[in-house]
């Protein structure tokens, strides 16, 4: 299915097509078995010069956030973790991209998209899980920087990155103005990086709590300078993130779909071929009509992007690609676990792991509940609670 793809990204999709068969596959289930850190894939992704595929082409990058979910979805049809990878490096790039100064992008941008540096942006907090007007961890204005003391959760990748960049206030008030990102490294005096958290899914790709006390920032890592929009460079990180997390939960839907297929055409019961049943064709069918229909939204969600579109106008959309391609992930994976009945509940059988996985995608990166509401907040408004 082409929706659109210029003749370079279909020539990119066959080589990831191949890639992802020769290498990345053989090693899909021992990084899940293992929760250890792919530091070959992280090699491999280099050698092919897929991290810079969404940044600027002065940075060696096509510019194009289709390309990179197409990465991303060839990727994750085989293995979420390498794929992760990816989407762990792009979400701080987006932040530097939508507000960093210029200087930050020429010092930050081209080591992230070589991979020489790795990045990781840490926004929840154990009490505000989503709620980024409910963060807590405060930044006090210092001579020549900033001061950051608070604790944050579920930090994705802080344990392998060079430096994260952390989201605080720089005010006593609740504002949501006083929210910015400010770039620490993982080797600052006063970070503590927690133990690595054991998940359900995502299990190469270590997840911390991080300890910040007292932690000095420069003035030049308040990411935009003073007078950024810290809480709109938050929203629109995210906003430009969303297809990228979405295409994750094209390429588990696939690549759930893939197996199932694979097994029905090996699989014999009461004397014939189970692909013969009429009910596992119809599920089979299903399968096959969600994985389309969100590849479909998240392709044009990310082709939108690519020709312009941000802020609030992209917002509910990029929340749509996001929940409704999280949740066919959900919904396919279930069913192809269905579909391998009691093969699809042992730690043997690759199938289980894409169920772990996309569940956690249905809760990362905003859970889709809060998808749902800024989807709402672009048809109706946002809700205005009185106190």
């Amino acid at each position: 299915m082409h929706i659109g793809f210029t003749s370079e990204q279909l020539q990119l999709q066959e080589m990831l097509r191949r890639v992802a068969k020769e290498k990345v596959a053989p090693r899909a289930n021992d990084i899940d078995r293992t929760a250890q850190y792919p530091e070959d894939m992280f090699s491999l992704l280099c050698e092919l010069g897929l991290f810079a595929l969404p940044f600027p082409q002065a940075h060696g990058g096509t510019g194009s956030l289709v390309s990179a979910c197409m990465a991303i979805e060839e990727l994750g049809t085989v293995c979420y973790n390498t794929a992760y990878l990816l989407a762990v490096q792009w979400t701080p790039f987006g932040a530097i991209l939508a507000g960093g100064t210029d200087e930050q992008k020429l010092r930050l941008l081209p080591d992230l998209a070589s991979g020489k540096a790795r990045a990781a942006i840490s926004i929840t907090e154990p009490q505000s899980g989503s709620d980024v007007r409910g963060i807590t961890t405060r930044a006090r204005s210092v001579s020549g920087g900033y001061r950051l003391t608070g604790t944050k959760a579920w930090c994705t990748g802080a344990s392998v990155s060079d430096y994260i960049f952390i989201a605080a206030k720089t005010e006593s008030s609740d504002a949501v103005s006083s929210v910015n990102l400010f770039r620490v490294p993982t080797n600052a005096p006063g970070l503590q990086i927690g133990r690595k958290e054991d998940k359900t899914g995502a299990r190469g790709i270590p997840s911390h709590p991080l300890f910040l006390d007292d932690v000095l920032v420069p003035e030049q890592d308040l990411l935009g300078g003073e007078q950024t929009n810290g809480f709109r460079l938050v929203m629109d990180a995210m906003n430009t993130a969303r297809p990228l997390h979405a295409a994750r939960g094209v390429g588990l839907a696939q690549g759930a779909l893939n197996h199932s297929i694979e097994f029905v055409q090996n699989r014999q019961a009461f004397g014939e071929s189970v692909q013969n049943f009429q009910g596992i064709r119809w599920m089979l069918a299903d399968m096959e009509m969600q994985t389309q229909a969100a590849r479909s939204l998240v392709y044009r969600v990310a082709a939108l992007a690519d020709e312009g579109l941000t802020g609030k106008a992209l917002a509910p959309m990029a929340a749509a690609a996001k929940c409704f391609a999280t949740d066919v992930a959900m919904k396919v994976s279930v069913d192809a676990v269905q579909i391998f009945g009691a093969s699809g509940i042992s730690a043997d059988c690759p199938i289980n792991r894409y169920m772990r996985d996309a569940k956690v995608l249905q809760i990362i990166e905003g859970t889709n509940q809060i998808q749902r509401n800024i989807i709402a907040n672009g048809l109706l408004g946002s809700v205005v609670k009185s106190r």
